[in-house]
């Protein structure tokens, strides 16, 4: 089976192709350092999408929302872009597509998480389902919840949770904002891959939220990192600050129960791991 990554040098890419060119062939497509040079700004035609695809994994996005430059940006790349995949991929005859989007997609628009971001990659699924029902091209949407893992990539995207983890590895204090104790839900990239992996060898179709089995508060996400390294340090409340919102979304396990694979990899296991790799590092 011969599988193509769009936004090859992603994170999310890089683990897909560290793990699955194990028992696939295995092509990046991105604008620098790839197989393919792709980029979903400019035209995406049978040239750029040479035939001969089983499946194309789509994990190029952006995430700017601050700037008008980084807004219409976003738009183009994660809604635009997505629209040019997809008629790139009927023109090349891809057998299977599947779209990772986010678990914002489904902010409502009362959300702290609705944004330009959470926006685009709602209009991105809608474009795709809309032109791949068109086309007869079998659809996968993934939602994964907030990822983190090992590469320093997803520190941008999970920027309190690894500074969490470096004030535990060092012995300092964890200083959380408000009263209330955020709610999140983190879900480790090889559990992903794995979700994944178990997608294209299943064919599965269809829209699929993929999160964690079970949702974690900040404070013992910190109380956890402080177990792991064992290097002393505390978590505080600084009450006369502004809370930090939670964030929570309706769990939806259809997936797992198809695949025959639920999320493996706790918060706990996963500081573990950040653990063992500092020290082999060190």
């Amino acid at each position: 089976m011969r599988i193509l990554i769009i936004g090859g040098t992603s994170a999310v890419g890089r683990s897909l192709k560290m793990a699955l060119s194990k028992s696939f062939q295995i092509v990046t497509a991105g604008r620098t350092g790839c197989d393919i040079i792709l980029d979903l700004k400019n035209p995406v035609n049978k040239y750029h999408l040479p035939k001969g695809f089983d499946v194309i994994i789509h994990t190029a996005a952006q995430f700017g929302i601050h700037t008008d430059e980084e807004i219409l940006e976003t738009e183009d790349v994660n809604v635009l872009g997505t629209l040019k995949l997809c008629q790139a991929a009927v023109q090349s005859k891809v057998g299977h597509l599947i779209y990772i989007s986010s678990i914002f997609s489904t902010a409502g628009v009362n959300s702290v998480n609705y944004n330009f971001y959470s926006l685009s990659k709602k209009q991105a699924e809608e474009v795709a389902t809309l032109y791949c029902s068109k086309h007869q091209v079998p659809l996968t949407i993934l939602r994964p919840s907030q990822l983190y893992g090992n590469d320093a990539a997803f520190k941008v995207h999970q920027p309190f949770l690894y500074s969490m983890i470096e004030k535990a590895a060092n012995g300092e204090d964890i200083i959380l904002y408000g009263n209330n104790d955020p709610v999140r839900n983190y879900l480790y990239i090889e559990d992903l891959v794995e979700i994944i992996a178990r997608v294209v060898v299943d064919k599965i179709e269809g829209n699929y939220s993929c999160s964690y089995t079970s949702d974690i508060t900040y404070s013992q996400i910190a109380k956890t990192a402080f177990e792991t390294f064992n290097r002393g340090g505390i978590v505080y409340f600084l009450n006369d600050k502004p809370d930090i919102p939670s964030f929570t979304f309706d769990k939806d396990h259809s997936l797992y129960e198809k695949i025959n694979f639920y999320p493996l990899i706790s918060v706990e296991e996963g500081l573990k791991r950040f653990a063992n790799k500092r020290v082999s590092n060190s």
